[in-house]
């Protein structure tokens, strides 16, 4: 099995199209294909780690060019191209009870995962998104908010904003939050970092109630959530009935 590592390692049979009319083409699919054999190489000794049977696959070394061919093809074409979303597969592999190796799609469903790459599950993210509506009035703004990880800020402060604006069950706040998840995950496959959470620039809040002036005789609508801070619809829709009460207004 040495001898199969290391003619792996050495191997570099690049079947570069010949009849390719364009050499920049040519060489384009020369060097994604050195990439993606890069990233099966360096994977290979997992694998035959967490997947024993493997051992008793290669009878020749025929076996193993047709092998290696077919993952790194499988690689290409689906867009596997770091080592995130590597990692991401072998953390899915090594959870295997089978002792035989995966399919090459198999394992690149594995890369894709999002609770692999981001290392968070849909009921990990909505945990996440009750502890946040249940606790955010102890913090000044969201992004002072203790997350459990970066990326479930911009998740979990999308989905708050999509369930007030569109009045979204608890089902539809879970689609959503899956939805977001898998949106991150290729984000982050694809080589990008997820960046911390940021103050935004604070907009002055409007108060619901004040003293009077020729618009307090207009009807106030509900300013958009995004504007309202820790202010509840249920806490607005309070003031403006106090409001409209004390002067008189029909309410």
């Amino acid at each position: 099995m040495n001898n199969i590592a290391t003619h792996l390692q050495n191997f570099s049979f690049n079947p570069v199209p010949q009849a390719s009319s364009a050499s920049a083409s040519a060489s384009a699919y020369s060097d994604s294909w050195d990439h993606a054999a890069g990233l099966f190489n360096g994977i290979f000794d997992q694998l035959r780690a967490a997947f024993p049977a493997s051992s008793n696959a290669f009878k020749t070394q025929a076996d193993i060019d047709v092998f290696r061919q077919q993952w790194v093809r499988s690689f290409m074409e689906n867009g596997i191209t770091t080592m995130q979303q590597i990692d991401a597969g072998m953390r899915h592999a090594r959870q295997q009870e089978s002792p035989y190796l995966p399919s090459p799609g198999k394992f690149v469903s594995w890369c894709k995962d999002s609770c692999t790459v981001l290392g968070i599950s849909t009921d990990d993210a909505m945990d996440e998104f009750h502890r946040y509506n249940r606790d955010r009035g102890m913090y000044s703004s969201p992004e002072k908010f203790n997350w459990s990880k970066p990326v479930l800020y911009w998740v979990v402060t999308d989905a708050r904003q999509a369930m007030l604006q569109r009045c979204l069950s608890e089902s539809e706040v879970e689609t959503f939050i899956t939805r977001k998840l898998s949106e991150w995950s290729k984000k982050v496959a694809a080589g990008e970092q997820i960046p911390d959470p940021v103050q935004m620039i604070e907009s002055k809040s409007r108060p619901a109630a004040h003293q009077p002036s020729t618009n307090d005789y207009e009807y106030q609508y509900m300013p958009n959530a995004a504007h309202m801070g820790n202010v509840t619809p249920a806490q607005w829709l309070l003031e403006e009935y106090r409001r409209r009460k004390e002067l008189g207004l029909k309410t």
